[in-house]
C-alpha cells in the first residue's frame, strides 16, 4: 500500500481508505447503500488491514449514528492500528441546535461520536458541509479547542465551495487556529468539477483531497454499458438518489474509454477509474466503499500499478467537459497555473 502525506500536515495516510456508509442501513436512504452488520464489518476491516488500508471513514449522520457504532465495534482491540475520520454539521435531532457548525452543536456532536466509536480521539474530523449561519471563527475556535484537548487530531472540510474553504483558511491563519488540512469531496471521471477551483486552491494552500464516490455513484463499476441493461447494484436499487445527474451518452463515452484501457491493462473498469484518480494533483486518499467482500477485493486492486501517460490522456479526453465561467476564460491566460488538464490535449 502506498502512503501519502495528507495536505500540509505531517500525517501519512494510505492511498485508499474504507468508507462505512454501507454499515447499518438503519433508514430507507442508507439501506439502498447497504446494511452491513458487525460481523460483516469486522471481516471487511480484516481484509482492509491485510491490504495495508488502515484508514476508515464514517459520519455521524450515516444511519443516524449506527455506522459509527458498528465501526467502533469492528475495531475493538485494534484501535491503535488504525486512523478514523468522521463528520459533523448535518442534523442529528429535531431541536434548533441539533444541526450546524456552532460551538454548541460541534462539542456535543464530537462527544457523541467518540462514545459511539468507543474511542478517546478522532484522527480527522470533517465539517460535513458549510454552515452559513455559524460564524467561521466560532466553528474554528470550537475545533481548535477540541484539537488542543486531544479529542481531534486534524480537521477537514467537506462539500465546501472554494470561497468557503479559503475564508476558513484565512480565519485560521489570522487567529492562529487549527487549520483544515484535508478536503473531502466528490471527484470522478464523470464528475470533474472539483478541478475548476477546489483543485487549484488545494495546490496553492496544501489541502489534500479525500475523494468520495470515486466511481460516480456506482456508474463506473462496469455494470453500465452502451446498449445493455444496468442490472443489479446500488444505482439500480435507487442508490443514486441525491447524486448529480449524468447524461447517458457522456457516461457511455467514458465507459467505452475505460473499457479500452481496462483491456490494455488487464484490470477492471472500476480499478482503472480509481487509478486515474490516484494520479491527479492534490489527491491524498480515495474513500472506497463496498457492499460485500468481492467488491472490496476488486477496489483494493486499484493500487500497486499506474496507468501510462497515454492511457491517462485517453481517459482525460473522453471525460472532458468545458468548465463554467470564469474558468474557461482563465485557461487562456498563461500566467494562471493549470494543475491538471483543463482542456483536451492541453495543460
Amino acid at each position: 500500500m502506498e502512503y501519502r502525506q495528507l495536505g500540509g500536515s505531517g500525517l501519512k495516510v494510505p492511498a485508499l481508505s474504507f468508507g462505512t456508509a454501507t454499515f447499518g442501513g438503519a433508514n430507507e436512504f442508507f439501506e439502498r447503500w447497504g446494511n452491513t452488520d458487525v460481523a460483516q464489518a469486522s471481516r471487511m476491516v480484516d481484509l482492509c488491514l491485510e491490504a495495508g488500508v488502515n484508514f476508515f471513514d464514517t459520519a455521524n449522520v450515516y444511519s443516524q449514528g449506527v455506522s459509527e457504532e458498528i465501526l467502533g465495534q469492528a475495531l475493538k482491540g485494534r484501535r491503535d492500528k488504525v486512523l478514523i475520520s468522521t463528520k459533523a454539521t448535518f442534523g442529528m435531532g429535531d431541536g434548533p441546535n441539533d444541526v450546524g457548525s456552532s460551538r454548541h452543536h460541534l462539542i456535543r456532536a464530537c462527544e457523541a461520536s467518540l462514545k459511539r466509536l468507543g474511542t478517546d480521539h478522532i484522527d480527522l474530523y470533517f465539517m460535513h458541509g458549510f454552515d452559513a449561519i455559524a460564524p467561521v471563527d466560532e466553528t474554528l475556535r470550537a475545533l481548535d479547542d477540541l484539537t488542543r484537548a486531544g479529542k481531534i487530531g486534524y480537521i477537514g472540510a467537506s462539500n465546501f465551495s472554494g470561497w468557503h474553504l479559503m475564508k476558513a483558511l484565512a480565519t485560521s491563519e489570522r487567529y492562529g487556529l487549527a487549520r483544515y488540512v484535508a478536503y473531502q469531496g466528490y471527484y470522478s471521471l464523470i464528475g470533474r468539477d472539483y478541478e475548476w477551483e477546489l483543485m487549484p486552491l488545494g495546490v496553492d494552500q496544501k489541502v489534500g483531497l479525500m475523494v468520495w464516490s470515486p466511481l460516480g455513484w456506482g456508474r463506473l463499476t462496469g455494470k453500465f454499458r452502451r446498449g445493455q441493461p444496468a442490472g443489479a447494484g446500488r444505482v439500480a436499487s435507487g442508490g443514486d438518489v441525491g447524486g448529480p445527474p449524468v447524461d447517458n451518452e457522456y457516461l457511455y463515452d467514458v465507459v467505452d474509454a475505460l473499457d479500452r484501457v481496462a483491456q490494455e491493462t488487464g484490470k477492471t473498469i472500476a480499478q482503472v477509474a480509481l487509478n486515474w484518480l490516484l494520479q491527479r494533483p492534490t489527491v491524498a486518499n480515495i474513500v472506497i466503499g463496498a457492499r460485500n467482500e468481492e467488491q472490496l477485493k476488486q477496489n483494493l486492486g486499484a493500487v500497486g500499478w499506474n496507468l501510462t501517460p497515454e492511457q491517462v490522456a485517453v481517459l482525460d479526453d473522453a471525460s472532458h467537459r468545458t468548465p463554467a465561467y470564469p474558468y474557461w476564460h482563465q485557461i487562456g491566460f498563461e500566467r494562471n497555473p493549470k494543475p491538471t488538464a483543463w482542456t483536451k490535449r492541453e495543460g
